[in-house]
């Protein structure tokens, strides 16, 4: 008896086993790292693909969605001219924010997730965008195909987490800020830069 396919007798990297999903850059697979209950960062470990802690938070906020990445993308040279000012990409894979009317408190989850916009982050000098997205299926969020149909309540609390996130308390000065929120057009640009840029740095 065979095995199923596909099979990976190991488990496949969360970043270049994966893949970018069924239908991008509209609908993509978000691997998640981090939930709206933690207060530790966790990040992807790029050399093994589990999850390291990153930091204890300083503050006090959670995440106001899932919180990840999508896999086999890279921001880099591509991904930093689709910013205002030509920056270049973070060097990462590129972030999602997956918003599920139902609770999901556990992290290391693949799902499918449908793009709907994005926040510009500018971090030290370096574009480091935000993906939103909807899963799929969803039953309260499903039907969303546009930033500008979500709350815009919801839309403030991701502006103000990521503006805040790496906030020293204590210290006035952070060098995180927002340039930007984009729908649904711009985000499936950033998307297909990313995969473009991974292509370019990593292959198909």
């Amino acid at each position: 008896m065979g095995f199923p396919h596909p099979f990976y007798r190991w488990r496949p990297h969360p970043w270049h086993g994966l893949e970018v999903g069924p239908k991008p850059p509209s609908l993509v697979h978000a691997f998640i790292e981090i939930t709206p209950f933690d207060l530790i960062k966790y990040e992807v470990d790029k050399a093994t693909g589990y999850l390291r802690v990153d930091r204890p938070q300083r503050s006090s906020s959670l995440p106001p969605s899932l919180y990840g990445f999508i896999p086999r993308t890279y921001c880099a040279t591509r991904v930093g001219a689709l910013s205002a000012s030509g920056r270049h990409g973070d060097g990462d894979p590129l972030d999602i924010c997956v918003l599920s009317e139902r609770p999901i408190s556990r992290s290391e989850v693949i799902m499918n997730a449908r793009v709907v916009g994005g926040i510009l982050m500018v971090d030290k000098d370096e574009a480091d965008d935000k993906i939103i997205a909807i899963l799929e299926n969803d039953a309260f969020w499903g039907e969303v195909r546009d930033i500008a149909e979500l709350p815009e309540i919801l839309i403030e609390r991701l502006r103000h987490y990521f503006a805040t996130y790496k906030l020293i308390p204590g210290s006035p000065t952070t060098h995180v800020s927002i340039e930007s929120v984009y729908g649904a057009e711009h985000a499936f640009e950033v998307v297909q830069a990313a995969i473009q840029d991974y292509e370019e740095v990593f292959g198909g």
